[in-house]
């Protein structure tokens, strides 16, 4: 199979082109497949502000044909928006938010349904809104327009914002897409925010039923697409495979979710007050963010954290960890595959 339409690496890829790594890197690609664990295992202080900083600006790549340069890492809200959703925790948010952008981090990721994030982002987006690439999400139940249009409108409100730059139909793999696109349907409404200038962009994102997004995206309406993707879930939901080759073709922009392989539990264990461990562990995870970055098509990488220095760690990986090489690529979806056999469809149905 040709790779270049395979989802595996490409000398020609959105990340590599980007020019990622600043300076000397402590990893190299084969460190991402070997010296990667033992670094991980190493104990040492968490890292400072500064000491983020002094690794240099985070890097741009262009998001499809929307145009915009993000970030090639985007703070994702969900985690801890999930687990601090009261008045009180709210500061916590602010706090973590803030420090995101004071990394440099541009584009940033919510949703309604994501606790107190929507809330705490007000706070944070004030006064350098313009600095920031926003997306949100719309999930109907009922997949009606006015459903769409009313959860949207409360995220404006809420995000003390007239529009976002990127809104997507969330978690596409669990509507009926008959629905959706049905006249009255949810996306007759994101169409219409559209036009109005409410959203830039449109978008879709989701974990399951990859069917679903390759209907989508074959209307040629996706400007932005965020779905899950890692070396083992490659193996279960496929959307390298059978998805990026398609939004490719539509000039799509691309993002990368569930790196890590999203938490333990699944979505049940998202708002519980303990963090779960995600479900790939830690001696996996600078070789996951290279798995990543070696996409051909994908922008960046959207990482939700529990702390700031979750936080840090992240930028510091996607920082200094470089593309794998073919021969490395297909020796960790190697071992994907083994791994995948011990896992469950944690997200919803494949097909």
């Amino acid at each position: 199979m040709d790779h270049e339409h395979a989802g595996t690496p490409s000398e020609h890829s959105t990340l590599t082109r980007r020019a990622f790594v600043r300076g000397t890197s402590a990893l190299v690609a084969g460190a991402a497949l070997g010296l990667g664990r033992g670094l991980e295992a190493q104990p040492r202080p968490p890292l400072t502000v500064e000491e983020v900083k002094a690794l240099g600006p985070i890097p741009k790549a262009v998001l499809g044909r929307t145009g915009l340069e993000i970030t090639i890492v985007g703070l994702g809200t969900a985690l801890l928006g999930h687990q601090n959703s009261n008045k009180p925790e709210i500061p916590k948010l602010v706090g973590v938010f803030g420090e995101a952008l004071d990394l440099g981090i541009n584009y940033v990721d919510t949703a309604r349904m994501y606790g107190g994030a929507e809330e705490a982002l007000k706070t944070v987006l004030k006064g350098r809104r313009d600095k920031v690439i926003l997306a949100t999400k719309v999930w109907p139940r009922e997949f009606t327009a006015k459903e769409a249009e009313d959860t949207f409108h409360e995220s404006l409100r809420t995000l003390g914002v007239d529009s976002v730059d990127v809104l997507h139909l969330h978690s596409a793999g669990d509507k009926d897409m008959d629905k959706v696109l049905a006249k009255g349907g949810t996306w007759e409404f994101l169409e219409k925010a559209k036009a109005a200038g409410k959203a830039r962009f449109l978008g879709m994102s989701g974990h399951s039923r990859p069917a679903n997004f390759l209907r989508l995206l074959e209307t040629d309406k996706v400007d932005v697409l965020m779905v899950a993707m890692n070396f083992v879930d490659r193996h279960i939901y496929g959307f390298e495979e059978k998805v990026l080759p398609v939004a490719r073709k539509h000039k799509t922009g691309v993002l990368a979710m569930k790196v890590y392989g999203g938490i333990t539990g699944g979505f049940q264990n998202y708002g519980a007050k303990t963090p779960h461990p995600s479900q790939l562990d830690a001696s996996h995870h600078v070789r996951s963010i290279a798995y990543a970055k070696s996409l051909e098509g994908v922008a960046a990488l959207v990482l939700g954290v529990h702390s700031s220095e979750q936080l840090r760690e992240n930028v510091k990986r996607v920082l200094e960890t470089r593309p794998l090489s073919k021969e490395d690529f297909d020796k960790l979806c190697e071992e994907g595959k083994t791994i995948a056999a011990g896992w469950t469809p944690r997200f919803g149905p494949v097909a």
